[in-house]
């Protein structure tokens, strides 16, 4: 019986030890994520917005580590995207196809297969899967899409109010974590999940005045009206001039007539968000807009002239509610230095899609069009990555779970469908993908954007809009900015039957088999309603 304590002793002992070992050798990740944060509203990925760049922090990371040029998601909205990140698979089968779906959180995800090798896991700030968070030692969540002003934060013990503006309390949270969590011994993934820049933009008060001295550059499509797009481009309900509401997305005043309860994609949040604030907070942020709301009023601009006052107001807000997610990147990277953590930790920096920042007329996300479909990733990854480096394969984010799990050493399940990254970090060439696979499930929806699924390649994209049976074409080295429709263009016509037997091929391999049948002419022709 002594003996055979003593062996076990030893044995305890040596799984111990090793442990330990195995410990200190994987490292960490710290994976900051924002919400709808356009790549060309990061100055390291030289945008048209590059002479404002509200982001020296992120640009500092991008010269530390790696830059995606060629990062894009495979469902451009909020909870789909973060549902194919927690488990390396496409919305059809991991359930979360559009907002509303409740994510199935019994399913395997990578923070459950990290938990199981010892990592410590924790998410902090916006979840957006209706259900609670699995797989985590620790969370504190925004319930739904969360406010920006004293926001309600979950946990398991429940809910409680927090005063102050949403990106600082995300960050306050995730620096407690960092500095008191409960086995410092054992490597962590924390994910660190702002709210911001998502709609209604409302950024801290300090950044208030921030950009009110210079007029933002327009984007060059800003007057678009997709003459040449697929008739689901014209029936949507993201424009600027047309949806973007003058009151509860702009808290201006209700000028031209304007109701500001009319239509299907009104979002009151910010306005709820208001009556939360102190007095304080409400005298001072009506003070910031206050002279300029006076000037629109007596100013009585009309036509273009009121559509770049809104474009302006938007563009300041967005960017001021990116200041603030900079600002956190910051305070993390400092504290990682401070700590002595720096070294042994992965950061990552990323967004669940891009964004219509006035781009072809519009805000929000949704299509396959580059804008949308393009999400930032900046990785570092010291003593593996090469300062400064970028990468121009094609990359989804789909292939972020299985990145993780080879970081710290675990192998990738086999029915994930993304590829882990590792190797393009370490500054590999193995050889990579062709093509990416998009599919898009919301519709009738906020925005009425079509349902739509596609391919996209280094040069080509082809997308079937198949509730309205139609089909776009882009040359996109030839048409970057998506205007000229090839489909049905003779001289494409090899190029589209080559295109349209790999996207059936990516549909196989991908198992897509939701419904993409055809709707009804009735059905149709009450969704095309032409307002050009």
């Amino acid at each position: 019986m002594l003996i055979r304590s003593f062996l076990l002793q030893v044995l305890v002992l040596l799984v111990t030890t090793v442990g330990t070992a195995l410990s200190a050798e994987r490292p960490n990740v710290l994976f900051i994520f924002s919400d709808d944060h356009a790549p060309h509203a990061i100055g390291a990925y030289g945008g048209w917005l590059k002479s404002v760049n509200p982001t020296p922090n992120i640009d500092r990371l991008a010269r530390q580590g790696m830059l995606f040029q060629n990062s894009f998601c495979t469902n451009s909205i909020c909870g789909p995207s973060r549902a194919v990140i927690l488990t390396g698979k496409h919305s059809h089968l991991n359930g979360f196809m559009r907002n509303g779906n409740k994510f199935n959180g019994s399913q395997q995800t990578f923070p459950k297969l990290l938990q199981r090798v010892g990592y410590q896991t924790a998410m902090i700030g916006k979840w957006h899967l209706s259900s609670d968070p699995q797989g985590f030692d620790h969370w504190q969540i925004l319930p739904g899409q969360g406010q920006y002003y004293n926001p309600d934060f979950k946990t398991v013990e429940g809910r409680k109010r927090i005063d102050g503006h949403c990106t600082d309390l995300v960050t306050d949270m995730a620096l407690d974590w960092l500095k008191n969590r409960e086995d410092s011994d054992k490597p962590f993934i924390l994910m660190c999940q702002h709210k911001a820049p998502h709609r209604t933009w409302m950024p801290a008060l300090r950044h208030l005045s921030l950009y009110n001295d210079i007029k933002i550059p327009e984007p060059p499509t800003l007057f678009d009206r997709w003459k040449d797009n697929a008739s689901p481009a014209r029936h949507q309900e993201m424009e600027v001039d047309g949806h973007l509401n003058i009151v509860y997305d702009l808290f201006g005043p209700p000028v031209n007539g304007w109701d500001p309860n009319k239509g299907r994609s009104v979002d009151k949040s910010g306005f709820r968000n208001l009556m939360k604030m102190t007095p304080a907070q409400l005298a001072a942020w009506k003070a910031g807009f206050a002279d300029q709301n006076a000037k629109l009023v007596r100013d009585g601009l009309t036509g273009k002239k009121f559509v770049r006052w809104k474009y302006q107001r938007y563009i300041r807000n967005y960017l001021r509610c990116v200041k603030g997610v900079d600002e956190s990147v910051g305070r993390l990277m400092e504290y990682l230095k401070s700590s002595g953590l720096e070294k042994n930790t992965i950061v990552i920096y990323s967004s669940d899609q891009g964004f219509y920042l006035g781009d072809h007329g519009w805000y929000d996300k949704r299509w396959m069009y580059d804008e949308s479909m393009k999400m930032p990733l900046i990785v570092r990854w010291p003593g593996v990555t090469r300062p400064g480096s970028i990468n121009t394969e094609l990359v989804q984010n789909l292939d972020y779970a299985e990145t993780f799990l080879e970081v710290a050493g675990v192998k990738v399940p086999d029915d994930m469908q993304g590829r882990s990254l590792v190797p393009l970090l370490k500054g590999e060439s193995p050889r990579w993908r062709d093509s990416l696979y998009y599919h898009y499930f919301e519709f009738p929806s906020y925005h009425m954007v079509a349902k739509h699924y596609g391919i996209r390649t280094s040069r080509y994209k082809l997308i079937r809009f198949y509730q309205f049976d139609e089909w776009e074409l882009y040359d996109l080295k030839k048409d970057p900015d998506e205007l000229k429709n090839l489909y049905g263009k003779p001289k494409y016509a090899d190029r589209i039957a080559e295109l349209k037997q790999e996207l059936e091929n990516l549909r196989t391999r991908y198992r897509d088999n939701s419904d993409v049948s055809v709707m009804p002419a009735e059905w149709q022709k009450k969704y095309r309603v032409d307002r050009n």
